[in-house]
């Protein structure tokens, strides 16, 4: 894998940074085509262990395939004791429309999930034409997403605590939303009758 560095920006950014360390993940993988998934889950866990997590904050958690992975996902971001969820799975396409139907519900509720929890969520789930191509995607020719996905995780986790520790303020408290703007309109102080 080539990692080219990025040119720098005209102004600074917030970036999350590849260091695990401290922080709890949850790993959802599907059983359905246990092949290719078992490969990614390895991948993602080596990806994790790389970074720096320790392996007594990743838990794993199996469901039976890729379309229970959303509500699994969702179960486990809103314990919110995990600062991200890898979804790990791997749909193949067959002769008929199940796949389309499948493969747009999975993505749609792992998006929803992350959005409405707020816990980082990592797309590890694979959507191939062919098993090949699937093989190809869990560690031969092209890498293994379930790493990737694990790395991800990873930075997404490390950018959500970036970008908590940019609030207003020293004491780290956040600060309603009417008191930081400045233009807010304050409502008139209600008059005592005589």
């Amino acid at each position: 894998m080539k990692v080219e560095s990025a040119r720098e920006p005209s102004s600074p950014a917030l970036e999350g940074a590849l260091d695990a360390s401290g922080k709890r993940f949850a790993i959802i993988v599907s059983r359905f085509n246990a092949f290719i998934t078992e490969r990614l889950l390895q991948s993602a866990c080596d990806g994790l262990l790389r970074s720096g997590a320790n392996k007594k904050d990743i838990a794993i958690v199996r469901v039976p395939g890729s379309f229970e992975v959303p509500s699994a996902a969702r179960t486990l971001a809103e314990t919110k004791k995990y600062d991200a969820i890898i979804c790990l799975g791997c749909l193949l396409r067959g002769d008929t429309a199940h796949y389309d139907v499948i493969v747009n519900e999975v993505t749609r509720g792992i998006g929803q999930s992350a959005q409405e929890t707020g816990v980082p969520h990592a797309f590890g789930v694979l959507t191939c034409d062919t098993l090949e191509q699937a093989i190809d995607r869990a560690g031969l020719k092209m890498g293994n997403k379930g790493f990737e996905a694990a790395l991800a995780a990873v930075e997404m986790a490390s950018l959500k605590s970036e970008i908590r520790g940019q609030g207003s303020g020293a004491s780290g408290k956040q600060v309603p939303r009417s008191a930081r703007n400045h233009k807010a309109k304050k409502k008139p102080s209600p008059r005592k009758r005589k």
